[in-house]
């Protein structure tokens, strides 16, 4: 199954509103890394956005998931980019 990088873009007037909404899109992330889509994620240090590691079957069905996270239905996320990647060496290697 591909793998994908998501790379989610933030901007600071989204900031208050991501932190009311954080619990419920954590719990989201954390029900991804349960059924075994999502292999890892995190903020990036400056605030600017977000990187998230899927495994999904191709970026069309990739997109309908993303669009149930909390903070799209919320519209806190400014960009989307999403990359086919390739792991070759390390734990998400195939």
């Amino acid at each position: 199954m591909p793998t994908f990088a998501v790379h989610y873009t933030y901007s600071e007037a989204t900031v208050p509103a991501r932190d009311a909404h954080r619990p419920r899109h954590r719990a989201w992330l954390t029900d991804q890394v349960e059924s075994g889509a999502l292999l890892t994620s995190g903020p990036y240090t400056d605030g600017s956005g977000a990187l998230l590691l899927f495994r999904a079957e191709d970026e069309a069905s990739l997109r309908v998931l993303l669009a149930h996270d909390p903070f799209a239905q919320e519209r806190l996320i400014d960009a989307v980019r999403i990359d086919e990647w390739q792991p070759v060496l390390g734990a998400f290697s195939a």
